[in-house]
């Protein structure tokens, strides 16, 4: 069965606790579960990851783009977190690996601080969810799914 990685960036690990009135009140393990019932409707195993520490997202970036190589992946669906408006490491590592991700953000980092507003990873992904809270991963995950199976 093919898998989907959902990658987490930087804080993330934080969700439920760090500002709700931003991120919402749903823990990372929520997601996680969210993501799994998703995917597994789809007929993919999910392969779910969170990491504050950039050099580990580029080494699953690396491992997704070796497995999607394979067939044993589809893609990403990747929150960035603060390493979207900061790391040219990550645009270069999906380029790179020619990773297909979707660029999910649970804010609507556009009507937020205005330094929020540029992103590094938007240039490699091949599609991006913005603003619709948690439930912007199953859409993610189906999003990809649709464009993996007409590519």
């Amino acid at each position: 069965m093919a898998s989907v990685l959902v990658l987490n960036g930087p804080n993330l690990n934080l969700l439920g606790t760090r500002k709700p009135e931003v991120y919402g009140s749903t823990s990372l393990a929520d997601v996680e579960e969210m993501c799994r019932q998703e995917a597994g409707k789809l007929g993919l195993d999910v392969d779910f990851r969170q990491s504050n520490h950039e050099g580990q997202l580029i080494d699953w970036i690396h491992e997704c783009g070796r497995a999607m190589k394979a067939g044993d992946c589809i893609g990403a669906v990747y929150n960035p977190g603060a390493h979207t408006h900061t790391s040219v490491a990550l645009h270069d590592a999906i380029e790179g690996a020619e990773v297909t991700v979707i660029e999910l953000h649970i804010s609507n980092v556009h009507a937020r601080e205005e330094f929020r507003h540029h992103s590094f990873i938007s240039p490699v992904a091949r599609g991006i969810v913005v603003g619709f809270g948690v439930l912007g991963y199953p859409l993610a995950i189906q999003g990809l799914h649709q464009l993996t199976r007409t590519a």
